[in-house]
């Protein structure tokens, strides 16, 4: 087969390393793609928003299969596009995406599905909001309240506000960014929920479902949970709180009525839907829903699968889920730590060369993220999140102490990682 991966990320660099290893593949492309992705893959000039390019390059280079990566194109009708020319692609079409693509829409699934998740409230005024937050407030004082962006906002669109003063910043700020359609709410001002959260996967080819293992994500900033969030800062799997009983209750409370509910809509799902969640003390509640695996997810994930990674995005687009067997993973953990830019999320500092990591242990593994190759094969940084470093072991703890030693070794000026990714493991549901 010959595949073409769209997109930059660590995340399509981990795509790229698991499809190179299927005996399926022929021929792989990455578009754009990034310093790393070029081990496995050929880069590709395209620009991702420009669906007929992509999909005029696909049909002229013979590509079996097209994957998508990030949130962006799947919003904006790629996968559209590819369908009425009859070239097959992994993902959602932009009537499904919008599970991702409006948080407003995705809470009114829900409602409609019977799926738990926080009380919410819409607003498209300043002053609509700050009344409402008012009402919320006990003697003068403001629990805690989530406020989302309606729209995409690369995973900054949520600020977790615990005083009055930071509630109304953030919904000035995030009001700035407008919303899917002018005559209806721009942010969501949201229950602030207690629990742990979770990253739940699932394939589904518009009538089946087959679910995927979990992982946790750290979505703030810096460690113990502090400062703004961002795309993400490091992941592992799987979570001792993740057990098969707690994954039955997703899958059946969650997961299929989303999907059931999607069909109903007249617009089924096609691809990987993920649900991001929080478990609580009376069971699991979405935070959101995204069109696309996570970053840094994927990257804890894929090398936990046993399975062909490729055939299963093929048995997806080709509609045959219920006829293959479940994916095997393997028993060991994985954790993953994000070097990140001084400065990001808000600005990042680029065109930095990346020097020591042939410092690190050969069995870790490493996706880059913003990163470009120049002449001479050196690196340079060219984004804010510049790779994921990823060990395993026979635990969460196991895999998080072999990749803290290796990551003492990097001399990376001007960049910065948490340092507490996985360290919370093993954790037992909230009781």
């Amino acid at each position: 087969m010959r595949v073409l991966i769209l997109g930059s990320g660590a995340r399509e660099h981990a795509m790229c390393w698991a499809i190179a290893q299927s005996p399926l593949l022929d021929r792989l492309y990455c578009a754009p793609g990034n310093g790393g992705t070029s081990t496995y893959a050929e880069p590709v000039a395209l620009n991702l928003l420009d669906s007929e390019q992509c999909a005029q390059w696909a049909e002229q280079h013979a590509i079996d299969l097209t994957i998508v990566g990030p949130e962006e194109p799947l919003t904006c009708g790629i996968v559209d596009t590819f369908l009425q020319r009859g070239q097959p692609i992994f993902g959602p079409s932009r009537a499904a995406a919008r599970i991702e693509r409006s948080k407003i829409w995705a809470k009114d699934l829900m409602a409609r599905a019977g799926i738990p998740t926080a009380q919410a409230r819409g607003f498209h005024d300043q002053a609509g909001a700050e009344r409402y937050l008012d009402t919320l407030a006990e003697q003068g004082r403001l629990p805690p309240v989530v406020i989302k962006a309606d729209g995409l906002a690369a995973g900054k669109g949520v600020i977790v506000a615990e005083q009055m003063v930071q509630a109304r910043a953030a919904v000035r700020s995030l009001l700035a960014l407008g919303g899917e359609q002018a005559d209806r709410p721009h942010i969501l001002i949201e229950k602030y929920l207690e629990g742990y959260e979770l990253s739940y996967f699932a394939l589904s080819d518009g009538e089946h479902i087959l679910p995927l293992d979990t992982a946790c994500d750290y979505k703030r900033l810096g460690d113990n949970d502090v400062g703004p969030n961002t795309g993400g800062m490091g992941a592992y799997s799987p979570p001792a709180f993740a057990t098969p009983a707690l994954r039955a209750s997703i899958e059946e409370r969650i997961m299929s009525p989303a999907l059931r509910e999607m069909r109903a809509a007249g617009t089924p799902f096609r691809g990987v839907l993920y649900a991001g969640l929080m478990i609580t003390r009376t069971g699991p509640y979405v935070l959101e829903f995204n069109a696309r695996f996570g970053d840094p997810e994927t990257q804890v994930l894929l090398p936990r699968l046993k399975s062909d990674f490729l055939a299963l995005c093929l048995a997806t687009v080709e509609g045959r889920l219920a006829a293959i067997a479940p994916p095997v993973w393997s028993q060991k953990a994985t954790c993953g730590v994000v070097i990140a830019s001084a400065g990001y999320p808000e600005r990042s500092e680029t065109g930095v060369r990346i020097h020591g990591l042939d410092a690190l242990d050969p069995e870790l593994l490493v996706f880059q993220g913003g990163t470009q190759r120049k002449t001479g094969d050196h690196l340079i940084t060219s984004g804010g999140r510049i790779l994921t470093v990823v060990a395993s072991g026979a635990t969460v703890a196991e895999a998080r102490s072999t990749l803290y030693a290796n990551l003492d070794r990097l001399h990376l000026p001007g960049t910065f990682w948490r340092h507490d990714i996985g360290a919370r493991e093993p954790l037992t549901l909230p009781q």
